[in-house]
């Protein structure tokens, strides 16, 4: 699968923002006062654990906003697995605006190989069958985009965006409409001719209904293995099968074996943890 680049509109308020919030009134006081201005240096970003790089692009702009003068030259791009030890990139330029400029790029850089390594870790449990490892909406607000990105970076797949780019009918959907049937019947009238149409059922009788009135997908929460893999023959053919709830990397394997083309995960763009890296002096 080809990595596409994050488009820079999508990340360069957020590194301003990011910048602004850490520079406050009076900019980086500590290295303005330590570091002469004309004094320029070159360091090493690298990594101290095994993972998966994301973020590259958003480190760099994090120093270039500081200053265009700096450069950076890649080792390991995007959707490279390191080790610890492993030199990532080379920065070089003035030596105040590789200093300025660390906390935000790390900050950037650290989470989203968080969040590429945590999908790698699925990915890879989930390696000789059919199943795709997708992320959720479960995203830190603002963050959707460049989270979605490293899912992506890690192998993983993206479901929607948002609330406007496909229709999920979910239990709380349903209980308002009054039963599956009303909630699929309202959404197939409003939805536009290119709009899919997935709704989530907890029973294989809520299942047989949604199959019936026809969807694209359907999403499978909190189901027994048992019972995903009844799910699964029910649908073949007939709906794209999407399994959900208490996903881990040793539960996903078995999950994956049922035969359910997607596996829906929210703890890898919510609850991953940072990536460890290291921007060093040699």
């Amino acid at each position: 699968m080809t990595l596409n680049p994050l488009s820079p509109l999508l990340y360069e308020p957020l590194v301003r923002a990011a910048l602004l919030e850490d520079l406050g009134r009076a900019g980086d006081i500590t290295t303005d006062a330590i570091v002469p201005a004309e004094q320029r240096a070159s360091l090493q970003l690298k990594a101290r654990q095994h993972g998966v790089i994301a973020g590259l692009d958003v480190a760099r702009c994090a120093f270039r906003m500081v200053s265009p003068d700096v450069r950076i030259e890649l080792v390991r791009p995007d959707a490279s697995v390191v080790t610890s030890g492993d030199k990532i990139a080379t920065i070089s330029g003035p030596a105040r605006a590789l200093l300025t400029g660390e906390r935000t790029a790390l900050n950037f850089l650290c989470h989203l190989s968080g969040v590429a390594s945590a999908t790698a870790s699925l990915v890879s449990a989930v390696k000789g069958t059919r199943a795709q490892i997708v992320c959720t909406r479960k995203t830190t607000p603002g963050l959707r985009a460049l989270e979605k990105y490293a899912v992506r970076a890690g192998g993983g797949g993206n479901h929607r965006f948002g609330l406007d780019d496909a229709v999920l009918i979910k239990d709380n959907h349903i209980a308002i409409a009054g039963g599956i049937r009303p909630a699929i019947l309202s959404a197939k009238a409003h939805a536009g001719h290119l709009v899919k149409i997935e709704v989530e059922v907890d029973t294989l009788a809520q299942l047989e209904d949604a199959l019936a009135l026809g969807v694209d997908a359907v999403l499978l929460d909190n189901m027994t293995t048992a019972q995903l893999e009844q799910a699964v023959a029910m649908a073949r053919g007939k709906a794209i099968t999407e399994a959900s709830g208490r996903i881990t990397v040793a539960t996903a394997p078995a999950i994956a074996a049922t035969g359910v083309d997607l596996i829906s995960v929210g703890w890898i763009t919510h609850s991953s943890a940072a990536l460890d890296i290291g921007l060093d002096d040699g």
